[in-house]
C-alpha cells in the first residue's frame, strides 16, 4: 500500500509517522511506499527510510496536487493546514492553504480517476472550530456547523466537499473533527488555542507561561497520542459503517482551565503552578468565547474512536511521550 501524509512535518504528522515506524502494520496492511509532504522538510525515521520519499513543497501552489496524485497513493492523510490564529490574522493565506489546497487535492484525485479507476481513502483533519455560537451546553452529533472564525469556515467548507466527493465515489473520505490537542510538544505556535498547552508544558519544564483567559473557560481536549489514534483508526475503518455523514466529531475531555491547573498542581506542585502568569488578551478571549465546550460524540465512540477521560491522563501522556516519564 502506498501511503501519503500531507502535513508530515506538523506535530500530528510527525507523530503519525513515528507511530508507523514503531508498528509498520498499524494501518492494517503492509506499506510498500510512504510519501511525506510538507512546506517544511518532513523528518524520516530510520526504520522507514528505505520506503520513504520526503518532499518539501506547498500543496496550495498550482499543479502541485496533480503531481502528487499522479503516483496514485492508496491512502492519503490530509493534515496540511495553517492554524486558527494565523488563519484569522492572514485572510488570504488561510483560504489559500486551508481551502484552496484542499480543493486542489480533491480535484486532482477526481482528474486522476477520470483516466482509469482510482478511489483512494482520504482521511482529513477537520476541527471542532466548524461549530460556533449559539449552541447547547453539550453539542450532539446532529448539530449544524455555523463557524465564527475564518479557520472554522475553511474547515466546514472542506467537510462539505469531502462528503460530496465521497458521495459521488471520487474518493472514500472520512473527516476527523479534532478536539484541541493538548499537551502540544515543542515551542508555542500561532494557534489561538495554544495557551491550553503552554500553561502545562512550560511550567513542567520550569518555564513561565501566560494564561490569556479566565480560569473558568471550558474546552474540549484530547492528547496528541489520542489524535494519532483517531487517524490510524479512520484509515482502517469500514466507511460503510460511517454512512453518508462522513465527518465525525471525535471523543474528548470537557474541562475547565482551572481543572488543567489543578492537574498540573497534582503532578508538579505549587511551584509549577506559580509559573503561570495571568495576562488578559481580548483577541484570544473573543475567539475562545465562540468555541464549543462539550460534545456528545456518540457516533465516533460507537465506531471505536477513543480519547482520554481526565486531565491527569493527558498530562501523563505528555510526560511519557515527551519527557521520558519524568518531569523537571
Amino acid at each position: 500500500m502506498h501511503v501519503m501524509i500531507l502535513g508530515a512535518a506538523g506535530m500530528i504528522g510527525r507523530k503519525l509517522v513515528e507511530r508507523i515506524a514503531r508498528a509498520p502494520d498499524v494501518l492494517g496492511t503492509t506499506i510498500s511506499k510512504l510519501t511525506l509532504v510538507d512546506a517544511f522538510q518532513p523528518p524520516v525515521p530510520e526504520a522507514l527510510r528505505s520506503l520513504s520519499t520526503a518532499l518539501t513543497i506547498d500543496l496550495a501552489k498550482v499543479g502541485v496536487a496533480d503531481k502528487l496524485v499522479e503516483a496514485r497513493p492508496d491512502l492519503i492523510f490530509h493534515l496540511a493546514a495553517i492554524v486558527s490564529g494565523e488563519a484569522e490574522a492572514d485572510f488570504d493565506k488561510g483560504y489559500a492553504v486551508n481551502l484552496d489546497g484542499t480543493r486542489a487535492l480533491f480535484d486532482a484525485i477526481r482528474h486522476e480517476g477520470l483516466k482509469s479507476a482510482y478511489v483512494p481513502r482520504v482521511v482529513f483533519a477537520s476541527s471542532i472550530a466548524v461549530f460556533g455560537t449559539p449552541f447547547p451546553e453539550v453539542i450532539p452529533d446532529e448539530f449544524f456547523s455555523t463557524p465564527l472564525t475564518s479557520y472554522g469556515t475553511q474547515k466546514a467548507i472542506a467537510e462539505l466537499l469531502l462528503a460530496d466527493y465521497s458521495r459521488r465515489g471520487i474518493f472514500d473520505g472520512i473527516g476527523i473533527r479534532l478536539p484541541t490537542i493538548c499537551v502540544r510538544p515543542g515551542a508555542p505556535n500561532k494557534a489561538a488555542s495554544g495557551f491550553f498547552s503552554n500553561i502545562l508544558r512550560e511550567p513542567l519544564a520550569g518555564k513561565p507561561a501566560v494564561l490569556p483567559v479566565s480560569d473558568s473557560v471550558r474546552h474540549w481536549f484530547a492528547s496528541p497520542r489520542a489524535a494519532v489514534g483517531f487517524f490510524v483508526h479512520a484509515a482502517r475503518i469500514d466507511t460503510a459503517e460511517v454512512g453518508p455523514r462522513r465527518n465525525l466529531t471525535m471523543p474528548g475531555l470537557s474541562a475547565l482551565v482551572s481543572e488543567e491547573i489543578e492537574a498540573l498542581r497534582r503532578v508538579a506542585g505549587d511551584k509549577a503552578v506559580a509559573l503561570i502568569k495571568r495576562e488578559s488578551d481580548p483577541v484570544i478571549e473573543r475567539i475562545v468565547a465562540g468555541w464549543p465546550t462539550q460534545f456528545d460524540a456518540r457516533r465516533a465512540s460507537a465506531l471505536g474512536f477513543k480519547a482520554e477521560t481526565s486531565f491527569d491522563e493527558i498530562l501523563q501522556v505528555h510526560i511519557e511521550d515527551e519527557l521520558g516519564g519524568r518531569i523537571a
